[in-house]
């Protein structure tokens, strides 16, 4: 058995071409360019037993060589997978169910018939791949990039085949993600999890490509930091999976999820003062803005305008026709993986950085809660979106972390303040300005915001 990390980044036919020649796979390719055609015939039951307990089963054709793979086990986080990999070399082109035996064959499936399993559906493309050396210091990395072009058959539909992978062979996995990123700088790379077998299922079934993420378990005695850590790779991977599944698509509900993501995840980033120095993520929150004064707009217009949401699609793939989301998606993923926010912070941004949650955050919610000033929005509705940033900082912790606060009643306070914020997000109007009102003076009589306010 060996783990596989790899990156898929999904590309265009020109974009694959140009990797070919780009100065910085040119410099540091020490192989040279190596074409194979490879044929892959995937496996399952009628009832795909082997896709709900998350395996792949292939036979492989790669020039005269059969090999029979097993993926098992894989985890992905923000576009980063790794996975078991289980290989057998056979001498025919068909099964060995032998070789799934106890050591490779997950408990899940113990109970299955494996007679039952028979071919679902092929993956048929060339690979030009390539050893690139990418040092860091002193250390040694191994990593093989490979250009795909094929198409995956299924039920008798069919989908392009065409991305970049990196795979490594060889030292830390921190260095995929800085050369997808460098690439990224160049290129319009999408980071896509879909491996090509869940995009065969796809095409038997679109909603297949599960896109509701488990968010993390936070808890009262985790560190900001850990916590910070957890729920922004969640946020982040969440939206991936959700530009991933518009771009196949165009479901308008889709576009509106990844929005809203992209908006907790700037709260998140804007709500840990000198844990996470404004310095530090500068450039993630620049590109974040950039991207929500974009397409925020747009979701909210297209609530009432079916124009908005048939234009929608085509805008996003003009999108990923440019560099902004590939390589905003890497670099945050880079950010992250080397907690870049607690680099230059100061001593008082390292004790904040390692408080337990429990005591930070309702010091966070009171402070953010009595900035609100909801009496004066009472008094004052038509100026009620000026705290948008505000309400929705408020949100993200109250989406996902309330489960620590020991306060009644916590659920209907995130709901009214959910509802506080759809107001303020809308045009003005003589009856909106009422239920503004209405609505602020449910948030300050609810007990949840007493206590944790006043």
């Amino acid at each position: 058995m060996v783990t596989e990390t790899e990156i898929k980044l999904r590309a265009s036919r020109e974009t694959l071409t140009a990797l070919r020649e780009h100065p910085l796979l040119k410099k540091r390719n020490k192989s040279g360019w190596e074409q194979r055609e490879l044929f892959n015939q995937y496996f399952d039951t009628p009832e795909r037993d082997l896709a709900q307990a998350k395996v792949a089963l292939r036979i492989r054709r790669d020039g005269d060589a059969l090999i029979q793979t097993l993926k098992s086990g894989g985890q992905s986080v923000a576009g980063l997978s790794a996975r078991n990999e289980y290989d057998w070399t056979l001498s025919t082109a068909e099964l060995d169910l032998d070789k799934l035996d106890a050591e490779c064959w997950p408990a899940a499936l113990a109970e299955l018939d494996k007679q039952r399993i028979q071919p679902l559906f092929t993956t048929d493309f060339i690979r030009q791949r390539a050893e690139i050396a990418w040092g860091r210091g002193k250390t040694k990395v191994v990593i093989e990039a490979a250009l795909d072009l094929g198409k995956v058959i299924a039920h008798g539909q069919e989908e392009e085949i065409c991305e970049l992978e990196l795979e490594l062979r060889q030292g830390d996995p921190e260095a995929l993600l800085e050369l997808a990123a460098e690439l990224a700088a160049d290129l319009p790379l999408m980071p896509c999890d879909i491996s090509k077998a869940e995009r065969g299922y796809r095409l038997f079934d679109a909603g297949s490509y599960a896109l509701s993420l488990c968010a993390p378990s936070v808890q009262a005695e985790h560190t900001l930091d850990d916590t910070f850590c957890a729920l922004a790779w969640h946020l982040l991977s969440s939206s991936q999976r959700l530009a991933e599944q518009y771009r196949f698509n165009g479901h308008w509900r889709l576009l509106l999820d990844w929005v809203e993501q992209l908006s907790e995840l700037r709260a998140l980033l804007a709500s840990l003062g000198q844990a996470a120095p404004r310095a530090a993520s500068h450039e993630l929150r620049s590109t974040l803005d950039a991207l929500l004064s974009e397409w925020r707009p747009r979701t909210q217009a297209g609530v009432l305008d079916e124009a908005v949401r048939q234009a929608a699609p085509a805008q996003f793939a003009e999108e990923l026709t440019g560099t902004r989301w590939g390589l905003f998606s890497l670099t945050a993923s880079r950010w992250l993986l080397a907690r870049s926010w607690t680099v230059t912070r100061t001593n008082r941004g390292n004790r904040q950085g390692a408080a337990v949650l429990g005591n930070w955050l309702p010091t966070l919610l009171a402070d953010e809660g009595t900035a609100l000033q909801l009496k004066r929005y009472q008094k004052q509705p038509e100026d009620l979106a000026e705290q948008l940033p505000r309400i929705e900082r408020l949100l993200v912790w109250l989406h996902l972390a309330r489960g620590v606060l020991e306060v009644p009643e916590v659920d209907r306070l995130y709901g009214a303040l959910n509802k506080l914020h759809e107001l303020a997000s809308r045009p003005l109007d003589e009856e909106l300005l009422d239920a503004r009102m209405l609505q602020a003076q449910s948030l300050l009589s609810s007990k949840a915001w007493k206590q944790l306010v006043n």
